[in-house]
């Protein structure tokens, strides 16, 4: 009798183990499918395709000069359920190290001698607000300067399209200004044979979401 009791002693104890181990296993399972399905935001301004067009220009006959910044990161906001609020206060760092326009001296100069001039500008950073359906403003930070820059944009559907028009000298940047004009004298010189580096630039910014 003893034996018998022994023996359904120790079945009970293995079943009971065995159904605990079962247990923990089930709550693993359930834990990683609650953490790969965790929502993701249906707007994502990092992932979409991010594009910043700019346009300078030279000579007194104001002959542009075109460019991109090819990298930018969102640092804080950027994500919510429809494009407007993704992009509205999103704050974002462009590194002026991802400057390209097509030719590797003139990149080469504009990072040396104009952004390598300015204090604190290995990136330009700042804030999207949108104040409407279509105007809003940037927070720019360049040259240790933070300046509220008005644009126009359009949303369509996935696509957001800024245009705005930046004065370089509201950053108080005249003598990057100089000193990139300094470096590119006679390139920008015109048929008047005075060289001229202007402190407008033209931006273009889209955005498509995936």
């Amino acid at each position: 009798m003893k034996k018998i009791v022994y023996s359904l002693v120790i079945c009970f104890t293995v079943f009971q183990m065995t159904s605990c181990k079962s247990e923990a296993k089930k709550e693993t399972e359930t834990t990683k499918e609650e953490v790969k399905t965790e929502k993701k935001a249906a707007f994502v301004l990092q992932d979409a395709d991010n594009v910043i067009n700019w346009t300078a220009y030279k000579t007194t006959e104001k002959v542009p000069v075109n460019g991109q910044f090819q990298k930018v990161n969102i640092t804080a906001g950027g994500e919510a359920d429809t494009a407007k609020d993704a992009i509205n206060n999103a704050e974002f760092s462009i590194p002026v190290s991802s400057i390209f326009t097509k030719d590797t001296s003139r990149d080469f100069k504009i990072k040396k001698f104009f952004f390598g001039v300015m204090d604190n500008t290995e990136l330009l950073s700042g804030k999207l607000v949108l104040e409407n359906d279509s105007i809003g403003h940037a927070n720019l930070t360049m040259n240790g300067v933070t300046k509220k820059l008005p644009f126009k944009y359009t949303l369509n559907g996935k696509e957001f399209s800024l245009n705005t028009t930046m004065k370089i000298t509201h950053w108080q940047a005249e003598n990057a200004l100089d000193s990139l004009n300094t470096a590119c004298k006679d390139l920008h010189k015109g048929a008047d044979g005075v060289s001229k580096t202007w402190d407008e630039v033209a931006l273009n910014i889209t955005s498509v979401f995936k």
